[in-house]
């Protein structure tokens, strides 16, 4: 067994166990939470599994394609992405498919499908921002040639997603920001970068909170900030206050698996608020903790991939990928616990989901990747 491990799963065996345990979660609470949505659509909750299952095994197994590619690859696949992503978010402003009063998504013609179009737009703007940033080492003091190309991209893809997402438009601008950090952008001009980067999202904000434009989900975002602002029980705030209770059901130790009841009030149980649901089944330490520890596990084994490794391209996708998947967690934790407004941010890898699986699939296997530039054989992971 350990021969066939170290001959096929190459890379960070600990990023292997997270991957694998945090599917093990998603499988169980997305089973438990399927019973409403099964209910109102007369099917049963098992054949609704079952897809969920198959989309797992099939992200797990591109994540595993994806790990066995080298990590200097994806320097070129990262421009061609980027030049898929723009247009596909420009086509699905304009066109894209409506799911729950969000435009983010693109219908596959003939196969029925849909895809949302800010999932490979993140993966794209990380693995460009990476590859732009590692090409230019030897010139990150120059503002002309540097700077100003990067962060006209990375603006105009954050300024895309932005009207119908504004949380991954924020995480994203995050996480680019701090692979330029890495990339050693010397600090004065990333200020500089942050301060425009700011000045145009705050701005683009304090026009959201004053205006009544209802372009994209504008009108959501402020609907949601003002009643988690003042607590008036509507919209998202329904929906946290039953997370709350959910979390407090569960205490220590939990219900037990399946027994949730708030599964059957929260609108989205096995998408957005599938960490309170857990919490209620498997307690706030084997449930909560637990979950919160495995994705600090990742980020911590990929900031050693950024100590260990002497290749740049790994280091800065890596800690990027990592970044964006823990941030895009924790906001999803923040918000099951009341501590945040609703954003509609999944649950990396344990939320339900068809492309958000795959994606985040894909940007585990570049990780595992890149983790292979310290240790080509899992036998030399330490």
């Amino acid at each position: 067994m350990r021969e066939f491990f170290g001959k096929y799963l190459k890379g960070d065996p600990v990023i292997w166990f997270v991957v694998l345990v945090l599917s093990i979660y998603g499988v169980l609470a997305v089973y438990s939470s399927l019973g409403s949505l099964a209910y109102s659509k007369g099917v049963s909750t098992e054949a609704y599994l079952f897809k969920h299952v198959a989309l797992l095994i099939f992200g797990l197994f591109t994540m595993w394609l994806t790990h066995m590619i080298n990590i200097q690859y994806f320097s070129r696949i990262g421009q061609l992405m980027i030049w898929l992503a723009v247009p596909l978010l420009v086509y699905t402003l304009v066109f894209g498919v409506e799911i729950n009063d969000a435009r983010r998504w693109i219908a596959l013609p003939g196969i029925g499908l849909t895809v949302q179009s800010s999932d490979f737009a993140k993966l794209a703007l990380v693995t460009f921002v990476a590859r732009f940033m590692a090409k230019r080492q030897g010139e990150v003091h120059d503002f002309k040639r540097t700077l100003l190309p990067i962060l006209g991209v990375i603006l105009l893809v954050c300024l895309l997603i932005f009207p119908e997402d504004f949380s991954t438009s924020a995480v994203l601008f995050l996480t680019s920001m701090l692979v330029m950090f890495l990339g050693r952008i010397p600090l004065k001009q990333l200020g500089m970068l942050v301060g425009i980067g700011v000045f145009v999202l705050g701005g683009l904000f304090a026009f959201v909170m004053k205006s009544d434009s209802q372009f994209g989900r504008l009108a959501t975002v402020k609907h949601r900030i003002e009643a988690f602002s003042d607590g008036s029980d509507d919209g998202g705030t329904f929906q946290s206050r039953q997370a709350k209770i959910a979390v407090a059901r569960g205490g220590f130790t939990g219900q037990g698996p399946g027994r949730s009841r708030q599964k059957n009030i929260l609108p989205s149980p096995f998408a957005d608020f599938i960490y309170a649901i857990i919490i209620e089944e498997y307690g706030s330490i084997f449930g909560g903790v637990g979950l919160l520890i495995l994705y600090m596990l990742l980020l911590y084994r990929c900031f050693r991939i950024v100590l260990k490794t002497e290749n740049s391209l790994a280091a800065l996708l890596s800690i990027g990928l990592a970044f964006s998947l823990v941030v895009q967690a924790l906001i999803n934790m923040g918000v099951a616990v009341n501590l945040l407004p609703v954003t509609g941010l999944a649950l990396p890898i344990v939320s339900r989901g068809g492309t958000s699986i795959l994606f985040v699939s894909i940007a585990f296997g570049i990780i595992l990747s890149a983790s292979r530039t310290i240790y080509p054989n899992r036998e030399d992971a330490k």
